[in-house]
């Protein structure tokens, strides 16, 4: 017997690979729902070979479903992950929410897949950063066989991290600069093209950026909470 499984953010680009990795890796799932905001309800997603219609996350009942796949932002999350969760249906989130509260597991499965044990607290799982999650992958076996006291790392990240509009961006300064037109950042703090900027997200008071400190963070939580991290993160201009 298969799973019945809603992805929220169905529309977004996250949304929308979920969609197709759920296919291509032909999870057990009996029935996939899509699922958005209501102004998208009606748009058609692709699952498999498949077109799916997108239903209204405000109204939907989730009852009946075992798993719900968030990935429509933190606000999102925030309002209804928890009722989903009190619901009976077990929600697997991709924001920044919950990473760090202490009764919702952050999981890595090829690192720490024991500590799902305290997910019936919530009904929540949360999923690392992306960068946290490579890390902590190339960590585990190095900490395993001779513990790790400190790391320093730096991730070079695409705009794609960034999502459309940071793609946009890239390709629309990338061509202005080759006709020599003027260059406007609203995505980014400074031009894009053809340049490094080592802000990804809001500085903090310790001058680390947002996303510094979510490599650190997560790190420990999902690792070791003795471990020293410093962390760069730089956004590059590749897609």
């Amino acid at each position: 017997m298969g799973y019945k499984v809603a992805v929220v953010g169905a529309t977004g680009n996250v949304g929308r690979e979920i969609l197709s990795i759920l296919d291509e890796r032909g999870f057990p799932a009996d029935e996939v729902v899509a699922l958005a905001s209501r102004r998208s309800m009606g748009v058609e997603v692709s699952y498999g070979d498949k077109t799916l219609k997108v239903k209204d996350l405000a109204t939907y009942d989730f009852s009946d479903t075992d798993i719900c796949l968030m990935s429509a932002g933190g606000a999102v999350s925030k309002e209804y992950s928890p009722k989903i969760g009190a619901a009976g249906c077990v929600v697997i989130d991709n924001s920044s929410q919950w990473r760090t509260d202490p009764d919702v597991p952050l999981i890595v499965p090829e690192v720490n897949a024991d500590a799902i044990v305290g997910f019936k607290k919530k009904n929540i799982i949360a999923n690392p950063n992306c960068s946290t999650a490579q890390l902590v992958v190339a960590l585990k076996p190095l900490h395993d066989a001779a513990t790790i006291t400190r790391v320093v790392v730096s991730t070079y990240q695409s705009v794609s991290g960034a999502g459309k509009e940071g793609m946009d961006e890239l390709f629309s300064q990338t061509r202005a600069v080759f006709v020599s037109d003027p260059v406007e950042p609203k995505k980014f703090p400074k031009r894009i093209a053809f340049n490094l900027i080592p802000q990804i997200d809001t500085f903090m008071e310790d001058g680390y950026t947002k996303e510094e400190w979510k490599m650190v963070v997560e790190t420990k939580k999902i690792l070791d909470p003795k471990i020293k991290l410093t962390a760069t993160c730089v956004r590059v201009p590749v897609f």
